[in-house]
């Protein structure tokens, strides 16, 4: 099986190249890496040029948007497993291999989700389901990862992302795009297991509870919002949705962690916006 690797890139130079060096170093060599630029200038042809007689690389540029990039990506693949790397993310050596396993051996399911964790192996940019399974319309949110989400082909044919969400996006909704695009797919009963077991390294985006972060939290909240509005989840489950960060920060409150508690406010604050715009 050959991969499609399609990744949005903004800004990042250094990153960009460590996740390269972990291409490279893939047990798999079955792939092309398609990097959609969004950069101004001419930053990555140093970052590139290495690696561009080890494996293939098709490079493209874009508007910034990261679900423009992917957008933009999903015209020129030609693998039969499409995948959708962050340009801060690192691939263990036999990541490719096992997903390729994978699909080998249970050819009637279509997607398969990872989780990410730092360096340690500690769970990062979210909390994850512990036990493998089918990812279905409830439990994706703790099932998946955009850079850990692996897709046929086939199966993705004629869905594309929604370039009102994501990063770079010019809206308020600064995520839940592959939330969304999953959402699309298990909609009309497109099959996607889940596997813990299956990890790509990502560092933890909050490290402080900053401007930045209270930002990021309103903003990604926002985004959350809008998807269970979009895709009419039952009152209950929204509901749900927002009373754990809400119920988080009143207990932050309670043990005088004042900026965990303002962080977690600027979520529930989002996720009301998102659902009522």
């Amino acid at each position: 099986m050959r991969f499609s690797l399609i990744l949005g890139t903004f800004g990042r130079t250094v990153e960009l190249e460590q996740y390269l060096t972990s291409l490279d170093e893939q047990t798999c060599k079955h792939f092309e890496l398609i990097v959609v630029d969004q950069n101004p200038d001419e930053r990555l042809a140093p970052v590139l040029a290495p690696y561009e007689d080890r494996f293939t690389i098709l490079h493209l540029r874009s508007e910034k948007g990261l679900s423009k990039a992917n957008n933009l990506g999903l015209k020129h693949t030609s693998g039969e497993i499409v995948g959708f790397p962050d340009d801060d993310c690192q691939y263990p050596p036999d990541l490719l291999h096992r997903v390729a396993r994978f699909f080998s051996d249970y050819p009637d399911v279509e997607g398969l989700c990872g989780r990410s964790v730092n360096g340690s192996g500690q769970d990062s940019n979210g909390r994850y389901d512990t036990e493998p399974g089918a990812v279905d319309k409830f439990n994706v949110w703790k099932r998946s990862v955009q850079y850990a989400v692996f897709l046929r082909a086939e199966s993705v044919r004629g869905t594309w992302f929604d370039e009102r969400l994501g990063p770079g996006a010019d809206t308020v909704y600064w995520a839940s795009d592959e939330t969304d695009f999953l959402l699309q797919l298990l909609e009309p009963g497109v099959t996607v297991r889940y596997e813990p077991s299956l990890t790509v390294v990502h560092p933890h985006p909050v490290l402080d509870y900053d401007e930045r972060a209270m930002q990021r939290a309103y903003h990604y909240g926002c985004a959350m919002g809008h998807v269970l509005k979009k895709h009419r989840y039952p009152l209950s489950f929204v509901a749900r949705m927002l009373f754990h960060p809400l119920r988080q920060a009143a207990l932050s409150l309670a043990r005088l962690r004042l900026p965990e508690a303002r962080y977690l406010w600027s979520a529930f604050k989002g996720r009301v916006k998102g659902l009522l715009s």
